[in-house]
């Protein structure tokens, strides 16, 4: 029997998830022109366009475009959007390493009119755990396990296959609606929309490392949330699990709803969100199984109003405070601005606190250290065939931090990533 290599079996449970499209009748040229930037599709939990929904429950600005496959099947409104990233990740410093990875995300969305209101379904699946239970090297990143003993440092760790499988329902009434959302797979009203989901983010290939602040739980195994949006707010609240996925990236690690949380968010204008929420976490990470963490978040993400294309900015503040230890904060600055058809440039600024960069018994175990990021990013758009763009980019990273550190990672390490695209 031959050998199949790890490229083989990347390629065969990758590609058939990005051609998996269901049989769907296509738009009519003008339908589709409209629908490339989410024009037309209502949303799931209320009486306005779909451009303004994000990740699980989240909402972003109303102008934010909307890429991806859009059709229609009968009675069903249908979005298909996706992404593979190839990527050369090189961390500079004594504590980096070099390493070629492949990441990915398909996405499904389907609506279908009620009587007053919707019934939709969210399914988004990924290829990272073909990465290895390791994930990539990221410098100061932390957070999870690949093997259920010690924790991952200076590592991004991979999201899981099964990242989202929730039903949706909605009652429309003159100037408000009520909503569920629910599913063994979901994402709970707390934090801003994902970073795989933001506009300001989504061309960056690279996860913050204040991911842990501010989104970490967009992948939960068992939520159910409600919530009512009146105009341009919208209230939820979520009863989740708030145990983190273990190393096992294949599982569905279903446990009873031990957390909740709530979240305020106000679309004040066209080009302006803002969100705040605030969380209990019972015991996130599988290591620390008697630490239950209380997070709470704040965020605005704007869109400039320019002519054409587009540019977004995100601002967003986390905070963690364990039930045993101090409390910590993270900060994130992000903005990406599209420059014609090909062009993308994006940056982002980073400051966290971060207590968990050592073992345990090593001489800085336990110890916080505040640590600066700042990436910045192109993308060059270079080919479109059908509903796919190809494009190839390239990041860099600078780091600061209190010089106790220098002998570990080194002075002013710096980082790139260099990588090719495919999205949809």
């Amino acid at each position: 029997m031959a050998a199949v290599s790890s490229t083989d079996l990347r390629a065969a449970l990758i590609l058939p998830c990005l051609l998996a499209v269901p049989a769907v009748e296509p738009l009519n040229a003008a339908e589709s022109a409209s629908e490339a930037q989410g024009g037309g599709m209502s949303g799931l939990y209320g009486a306005y366009d779909m451009q303004r929904e994000a990740s699980g429950t989240s909402w972003q600005p109303d102008t934010t475009p909307m890429s991806g496959i859009h059709a229609m099947r009968g009675e069903w409104t249908t979005m298909l959007h996706g992404f593979v990233d190839a990527i050369y990740d090189d961390q500079g410093g004594p504590r980096g390493a070099a390493q070629s990875f492949s990441s990915s995300m398909l996405m499904f969305v389907a609506r279908r009119d009620l009587a007053a209101g919707a019934f939709g379904v969210h399914l988004m699946l990924s290829g990272d755990p073909l990465m290895g239970a390791s994930g990539y090297p990221l410098l100061f990143q932390t957070g999870e396990t690949a093997d259920g003993r010690r924790p991952l440092i200076d590592r991004q760790h991979p999201h899981n296959l099964l990242m989202e499988a929730a039903a949706t329902w909605s009652r429309d009434f003159d100037l408000a609606s009520v909503f569920l959302y629910a599913g063994p797979a979901g994402e709970p009203a707390l934090g801003p929309t994902a970073f795989m989901h933001r506009l300001s983010a989504l061309d960056n290939p690279e996860a913050p490392i204040t991911h842990h602040w501010l989104d970490s739980t967009h992948v939960s195994y068992g939520v159910v949330t409600a919530g009512i949006v009146w105009r341009t707010f919208k209230l939820d609240a979520s009863a989740f699990n708030g145990r983190e996925p273990d190393q096992h990236r294949y599982d569905v690690e279903l446990r009873g709803l031990d957390s909740y949380s709530a979240r305020l968010t106000w679309n004040a204008t066209a080009t302006l969100s803002m969100q705040a929420s605030s969380g209990r976490l019972a015991a996130p990470e599988q290591l620390e199984p008697g630490i239950d963490v209380r997070r709470t978040t704040a965020s605005v993400t704007y869109n400039a109003p320019l002519v054409a294309d587009w540019w977004q900015t995100t601002v967003a503040w986390g905070r963690n405070a364990p039930s045993q230890g101090p409390a910590s904060e993270g900060w994130l600055l992000e903005s990406a601005l599209k420059l014609g058809a090909d062009h993308t440039v994006f940056a982002r600024a980073e400051r966290v606190a971060k207590d968990d960069l050592f073992l345990s018994g090593a001489p800085l175990y336990g110890e916080t250290f505040t640590v600066n990021k700042l990436t910045v990013g192109y993308v060059f758009d270079f080919a479109r065939f059908g509903a796919a763009s190809f494009g190839v980019g390239a990041l860099l990273s600078e780091y600061s931090y209190a010089q106790t550190l220098n002998s570990i990672y080194g002075t002013r390490p710096t980082s790139f990533m260099l990588f090719a695209r495919m999205k949809l």
